[in-house]
């Protein structure tokens, strides 16, 4: 018998992800914060903004969200894509450096057409980020513990981030420059930078196909159309020639991508990818929780300004309880999911987001203590959390590792096309509105549409629970190993 005095080494425990893991996680989720981030606090800087570089109309001054919605929302295929081809890394520190550059060109910015086209090139750059830091997320840790926990921890700091950025925003623009909004975006990317340079491996061997050109054309386009038409619907009208003409050229060039895609030997997205049950149906619960709940996020801020008088700083701190609980969430996503599994903690999300939104038809015309604004608020973002992590969870698994940028491209899409749920529900609430506006007061009509869009919103929070529970199923094939962080 051979003896040794090699101490035993009690092995590791499968959700630890020690200190390199931890920030190499604090880097990626730290990318993805930035872009929630970005977006809130600029649109609460919006007034500021438009008074400051003397935008002509509200119409113009809304291009400063989204100019850099659209390119997000139209690229992110288009780049997960790349991203597999040229390699997660670069692209990712692409992404950041264009970012920041360009965050600091929109923070200097002498007149609206600068700033516009800054906040395009920051579309374009958080394309690059978004789904190259989920792959980079499942590759660098363990498919299990270890991935659900860093998947549960970038669910809340998306959520943490808008939270942030509405306060921050009414902050900054009332104590120092609505510039400033931006200007901190060059910080926190420099950070985020040297972290990725520093801890990201090296990206291996690049994948030996071509760009689907025909492909990414039209993905593109069947991706830009629906979010212009929608981001462009209350403006110009829902049936206006511009509206209809894009929502069908939407229809159109995405029948034409499947077409297409059928028939490429190098898809940008692979059909069989997108007929997995896994995939397919974990995307439709995505939409359904981003476009309720960042719909009725839409509707609160309506309720607090127009119905409470609340000022837009008051507002921000309004939606306090649904950022504390949206971080609950994400401290016990993984430990839900590793005792109840993925569909079930994706069911239980979204009950709890139905019944958070359902209920805000009870919210009152004034209340100076606003009790039931703060439960229903809570229980959204934390119904919503749990679904945004199993929901991501069940679609990165089981997948090829030259599938996961396209997958982390699609696990990103539900957030940027949820502005179909904004604009359904924004629907709702003025025609609800309009019709109660004869018999009651201005304030009670709002009231009155705000209570029928969170009603129906919970609804469809229910329909994403039935989708969860009987339409989600496993993926057959067996998850390749990714390495450890």
């Amino acid at each position: 018998m051979v003896v040794t005095n090699t101490p035993h080494r009690a092995p590791e425990a499968p959700d630890k992800l020690g200190v390199r893991g931890w920030l190499t996680l604090i880097t990626l989720c730290g990318a993805t914060f930035l872009i929630a981030l970005d977006f809130s606090i600029v649109t609460v800087a919006l007034p500021e903004i438009g008074r400051d570089l003397n935008f002509a109309t509200a119409g113009d001054l809304q291009w400063v969200a989204t100019a850099c919605l659209l390119p997000t929302a139209s690229l992110l295929l288009l780049f997960g894509r790349v991203s597999d081809l040229v390699g997660r890394r670069r692209l990712f520190i692409l992404g950041i450096i264009l970012f920041t550059g360009l965050s600091l060109i929109g923070g200097l910015a002498p007149n609206p057409g600068v700033l516009i086209a800054a906040r395009a090139g920051q579309g374009v750059a958080a394309a690059m980020i978004g789904p190259t830091a989920i792959a980079l997320m499942t590759a660098s840790f363990r498919e299990g513990p270890q991935r659900t926990k860093a998947l549960a921890v970038n669910g809340a700091l998306l959520s943490l981030g808008f939270v942030i950025g509405t306060i921050g925003g009414g902050l900054i623009t009332s104590g120092l420059s609505w510039r400033w909004t931006m200007l901190i975006m060059v910080f926190l990317g420099a950070f985020i930078l040297l972290g990725a340079v520093v801890l990201l491996p090296k990206d291996g061997a690049r994948i030996a196909a071509r760009l689907d050109v025909p492909g990414a054309i039209l993905a593109s386009g069947g991706l830009f159309a629906p979010v212009y038409g929608i981001s462009t619907g209350a403006d110009a009208g829902w049936t206006s020639g511009s509206t209809l003409g894009s929502l069908i050229a939407a229809a159109v060039l995405i029948a034409a991508f499947l077409l297409v895609e059928a028939r490429h030997p190098a898809p940008l997205v692979s059909l069989e990818l997108l007929k997995r049950p896994t995939v397919k149906w974990s995307f439709v619960v995505g939409f359904v929780t981003f476009g309720m709940c960042g719909g009725t996020t839409v509707l609160l801020s309506l309720y607090m300004q127009d119905v409470l008088g609340y000022s837009a700083l008051a507002t921000g701190f309004g939606f306090l309880a649904e950022g504390a609980t949206a971080l609950v969430a994400g401290t016990i996503a993984s430990k839900l999911i590793g005792s109840l599994g993925t569909r079930q903690t994706m069911a239980l999300g979204l009950l709890v987001q139905a019944v958070g939104t359902g209920f805000m038809v009870f919210l009152p015309a004034d209340s100076n203590i606003p009790l039931l604004l703060v439960v229903t608020s809570g229980a959204m973002g934390f119904g919503h959390v749990l679904a945004v992590v199993a929901f991501i969870t069940t679609l990165t698994s089981g997948l090829r590792t030259d599938e996961q940028g396209v997958a982390g491209a699609l696990s990103q899409m539900p957030q940027f096309i949820g502005a179909i749920g904004v604009a359904g529900l924004a629907a709702i609430v003025t025609a609800r509105s309009a019709a109660l506006a004869s018999t009651t007061t201005a304030e009670l009509a709002t009231l009155g549409g705000l209570h029928a869009a969170t009603l129906t919103a919970g609804f469809v929070c229910l329909v994403g629970l039935l989708v969860a529970l009987t339409l989600l199923r496993r993926a057959a094939p067996a998850p390749e190993p990714a390495p450890a962080a």
